[in-house]
């Protein structure tokens, strides 16, 4: 039961980034070929990293056809919604429970292969943030990891508390709640309060190059 309600949640983050891809998309006027990419990049292209990387091979979005539909079909659905009824409030919400949900499916995946905790954390933020950065670099522009507010720290954090849990005999289902919701407060928190961490100061002839 609760390896199907884990999946259950799989399903549903890859819905709610393939969103926040395709919306990307819409915004860069891409044609509906280019918004359904970017649908699938963000979906599954954070989980297609992590697998990679650590050796899960085929890896699970070429195993499994229910992740690469769901990301096709959701790229569609935003591609023929008018534009005036895309909130970017209910996209931040989106992103922010996509990435919840994706650092506690990756760290479950990376204690699954016995990595160090270290591999676990890593796992968590590769998956939850891997597809974000392939998107953003396919329109053009700095990863938004690389300079949003609080984003990659939250699931960061979320993974070294995955960690924390499991070193602590807490069963798998709560674990992934715990982290997942965790990872949720600390997005919306960072964006509503523009947390961010220190950024580095250049001299005026730096900034003028």
């Amino acid at each position: 039961m609760e390896e199907f309600v884990i999946n259950a949640f799989d399903l549903f983050g890859t819905v709610i980034f393939a969103i926040t891809g395709a919306v990307r998309g819409v915004r860069h006027r891409l044609d509906m070929l280019g918004v359904i990419v970017l649908a699938c990049v963000v979906g599954v292209g954070g989980g297609i990293i992590r697998d990679t990387i650590i050796g899960a091979t085929p890896v699970t979005a070429f195993t499994k056809e229910s992740y690469l539909l769901v990301c096709i079909i959701t790229g569609m659905a935003v591609f023929f919604t008018p534009p005036s009824a895309i909130n970017r409030n209910i996209i931040t919400v989106c992103d922010a429970i996509g990435l919840g949900v994706f650092t506690a499916i990756g760290a479950a995946k990376g204690v699954q292969f016995h990595l160090t905790p270290i591999g676990i954390v890593l796992a968590g933020v590769f998956t939850a943030v891997g597809g974000g950065v392939l998107r953003d670099i396919m329109v053009g522009m700095v990863p938004v990891v690389l300079k949003s507010d609080f984003y990659a720290t939250a699931s960061l954090i979320g993974g070294v508390v995955y960690c924390i849990l499991v070193s602590l005999g807490v069963p798998v289902f709560f674990t992934f709640i715990i982290v997942s919701l965790l990872v949720i407060v600390l997005r919306l928190l960072g964006y509503r309060y523009k947390l961010q961490l220190p950024v580095a100061e250049l001299s005026e002839q730096d900034k003028e190059e």
